[in-house]
């Protein structure tokens, strides 16, 4: 049992809250609407029931295509009682996009908005309509539905719990699957290392596709606090977004760091009031220390954890940024040691472990939070993992690591994001590293094509307020900061780089834009 919960399934943390403290308060979305848990609970077993009448059952799948917020929770809650397998989708999405999801796993039912539910292809999956704009979570068919789950799912930690699509190398998405052991392997470890008290409010940021919502969604649950539902217009807007932060109390905030570095740079954050916050965590890319530092200055006093893992993983490793960030530092932190709950290994490419400072790909034990496979794509699997002499699995991340002299990694960069240029092998998150020195410069992102020329590289800026961009005088900063043989050999300047729905830089639409710059 880790602070006071002894769950095995994802549901169950919930429905221990609901009976130890009913009438605490579970979810709050941004306009004020709020549900305790043991509403939440009632309103999670109306939707099982009703799953359950029309034919859900353990091992199926069910697709949740709702706007962010108590409804959707409340859908994803209803599903984990009947033992299916969750899969988000992005709303914002282009319909055909969450369809080919739909289908691709073959979901037993939608759980839908009214607008997309009348253009929705259902196939064989029926659809659990949601109405827009409703001040509660409610459907005219939840109300014949029975606010005690009777069912019973049977189901084990073995079972699939959700299903996260991401970008595939293809150009179709793939599905990336999760059961309730390796879930509650990442709740578990989270809890022990953030300490939550029912006291805390969570931020809720991250989209429920995107595989930080796994903290948002579960962790709070493990003592009783409660989780601030940010919606996808506000979490993008700093200025709305930092007196936000302030006025609802949130206690724990968990984002990507890009985020974090737009509410340091136009949060306007001295204005507000902070004090309930005290942990600060990021993941899903890499944070320029130019804005780590402005943040930390900001927020001092707080504790900052810096979280590293792909989807497949959960995180299978964290680092502790120090209290203040030393004034000559210019180059990130590093994604840290491995997890309590994770075993950890670099590999050269014949899978031989490096030895001391060397640079090699990750690898991480098929155990834990790590993923069971990829949806109905087994080669896909077969090749993600590699069994060694002993029999023993382990996932590749395809993530370049070295070590230093604390035992620590250092993320050099991703295995397809490295380039042979003049017979020299270049890393282009090292060359975004550098432009991020700039001071007029707010954002970079670095992409590769190659052509009968060979590889050329282009390098995307977003500078700040007023500033106009210079090719002349960007090539001359980059003389100075880079080998010449890691020089841009174009930059474009961008209002804004193109980002995705979970805050990432969009990669894909600039190597398109790459080709033609």
């Amino acid at each position: 049992m880790t602070n006071g919960f002894d769950a095995t399934r994802l549901w169950e943390l919930l429905e221990q809250q609901a009976q130890r403290n009913a009438s605490a308060t579970a979810i709050e979305d941004d306009a004020g609407r709020s549900m305790t848990y043991g509403a939440l609970n009632a309103a999670a077993a109306r939707i099982a029931n009703r799953l359950h009448e029309i034919g859900v059952r353990r091992g199926d799948r069910v697709g949740v295509c709702l706007p962010k917020g108590l409804a959707a929770v409340a859908c994803i809650q209803g599903i984990l009682k009947t033992g299916a397998a969750y899969v988000p989708t992005d709303f914002a999405s282009p319909l055909e996009r969450n369809q080919y999801i739909f289908d691709d796993c073959r979901t037993r039912a939608v759980c839908i908005d009214e607008a997309r539910a009348a253009t929705f292809e259902s196939g064989k999956a029926d659809l659990l309509i949601f109405p827009d704009q409703t001040d509660r979570v409610g459907a005219p068919w939840m109300d014949s539905c029975s606010a005690e789950w009777g069912g019973g799912d049977g189901s084990t930690g073995d079972d699939l719990a959700y299903i996260l699509y991401t970008s595939g190398s293809t150009g179709k998405p793939k599905g990336v699957m999760h059961t309730h052991r390796s879930a509650m392997s990442f709740v578990r470890w989270s809890a022990e290392t953030l300490q939550p008290k029912p006291a805390d409010r969570f931020s809720s940021h991250a989209p429920f596709h995107f595989d930080l919502s796994i903290l948002d969604l579960y962790v709070p649950f493990t003592v009783g606090a409660a989780i601030v539902i940010i919606g996808e217009d506000l979490g993008k807007e700093p200025m709305r977004l930092a007196p936000f932060i302030a006025e609802k109390r949130i206690s724990v905030w968990y984002s990507v760091p890009s985020i974090l570095a737009l509410l340091a740079q136009y949060g306007r954050l001295e204005e507000h009031d902070y004090s309930a916050l005290h942990t600060v965590v990021f993941a899903g890319e890499v944070f320029p220390i130019k804005h780590l530092r402005a943040l930390v200055e900001k927020w001092p006093g707080r504790s900052y954890l810096n979280l590293y893992g792909p989807t497949e993983t959960n995180v299978c490793t964290f680092y502790r940024i120090p209290a203040e960030i030393e004034e000559g530092r210019r180059t990130p932190y590093p994604i840290g040691a491995p997890c309590s709950n994770v075993k950890a290994l670099v590999l050269e490419g014949d899978h031989r472990e490096v030895s001391g400072s060397d640079e090699g790909v990750l690898y991480i034990h098929a155990s834990g939070p790590v993923m069971k496979g990829y949806w109905n794509q087994p080669a896909m699997t077969e090749r993600s993992f590699y069994t060694d002499p002993s029999g023993e699995r382990w996932y590749c991340t395809g993530d370049v690591v070295s070590t230093d002299a604390e035992g620590n990694y250092l993320f050099v960069g991703r295995r397809d994001r490295m380039v042979k240029r003049r017979g020299y092998r270049i890393e282009l998150g090292e060359i975004e590293a550098a432009l991020y020195r700039h001071p007029n410069v707010r954002e970079a992102a670095v992409v590769s094509t190659e052509d009968d020329e060979g590889v050329a590289i282009t390098a995307f800026l977003s500078l700040k307020d007023g500033q106009r961009g210079s090719i002349i005088a960007m090539k001359q900063y980059s003389m100075n900061e880079l080998p010449s043989y890691m020089i841009p050999d174009r930059f474009a300047f961008l209002d804004r780089l193109p980002r995705t729905s979970t805050g990432k830089v969009d990669y894909h639409s600039l190597i398109g834009a790459g080709q033609t710059v």
